[in-house]
């Protein structure tokens, strides 16, 4: 599933809403002044399936905006949340940072109705643990980065995410079931977007050693190149040094293979694996 995934991100890039947690910052910091406003607002925007399918369809995407805190520790984690999600999508690029965001939307609205048609539970839901998912993958690609908790102590990013798998399973065997499985549901998409880059973290698992023979992938570029009208082409937006004369491009050595890349591209790519 990753594989083809990232196979869909590499050929439709711009797939996607540019700056999401930008408007999803904006949202929530909407929400949370109408609930200074009115507190009987946020009841009304939760995830329920029974209320939904009573006509209060607008839920269906509401409960992503409601904040993390109804008091004033809400504006930091809106602005932890707004660097995270800007940060994984500079990294990844927009196509695959929307479809991790949207894929544990929709995990977790599909729950809520099987829940429902199964067990007849109504539960309430909010995004939280979907937000709190993404830390999870901003500390497996950057480990080692350093954050100031409280703007005072500096923390590597890898054992906050430990805190934050605490907190993980406390949701787990605290909240009642089938609440208590929330949790779980919104970190699959971790997993499958995440899980070697968790395991590489802590050392479990090791990049592979296989050896590329780029001297052998260069004189097959060459010969591919001979036969065209350019000699460098982006793997991801297909941009030519003819198109373009004044761009620059460049090959990554993290990918397999020998694949190039345009300066708006070179760091921002997904890295081919085969």
């Amino acid at each position: 599933m990753r594989k083809k995934i990232d196979i869909f991100c590499v050929k439709h890039p711009d797939f996607g809403i540019p700056n999401l947690m930008r408007y999803l910052t904006i949202a929530s910091a909407v929400m949370w002044l109408l609930n200074m406003v009115n507190p009987r607002i946020l009841p009304y925007m939760t995830f329920n399936p029974y209320y939904i399918l009573h006509g209060h369809v607008w839920r269906l995407i509401s409960f992503v905006f409601i904040p993390p805190s109804t008091s004033f520790l809400a504006l930091i984690a809106f602005y932890f949340y707004y660097f995270i999600g800007t940060t994984l999508e500079r990294q990844w690029g927009t196509a695959r940072f929307n479809i991790y965001f949207f894929s544990g939307v929709i995990l977790t609205v599909l729950y809520g109705f099987l829940v429902y048609f199964i067990a007849g539970i109504p539960i309430s839901l909010t995004a939280k643990y979907i937000y709190l998912s993404m830390f999870f993958s901003f500390a497996a690609l950057f480990p080692d980065m350093q954050v100031l908790l409280f703007f005072i102590i500096p923390v590597k990013m890898k054992w906050l995410a430990l805190v934050d798998a605490v907190f993980f399973l406390f949701g787990v065997f605290s909240l009642p079931f089938p609440a208590n499985l929330i949790p779980v549901v919104a970190i699959l998409n971790f997993f499958l977007f995440c899980g070697d880059d968790l395991l590489r973290m802590f050392g479990i698992f090791k990049k592979s050693n296989t050896t590329i023979n780029f001297q052998r992938a260069a004189k097959k570029i060459r010969r591919e190149q001979a036969s065209s009208l350019y000699r460098h082409k982006c793997a991801v937006c297909g941009r030519t040094d003819t198109d373009y004369p004044d761009l620059e491009f460049r090959y990554c050595s993290k990918c397999v293979g020998y694949h190039c890349f345009c300066q708006d591209h070179i760091n921002s790519h997904i890295h081919f694996t085969e």
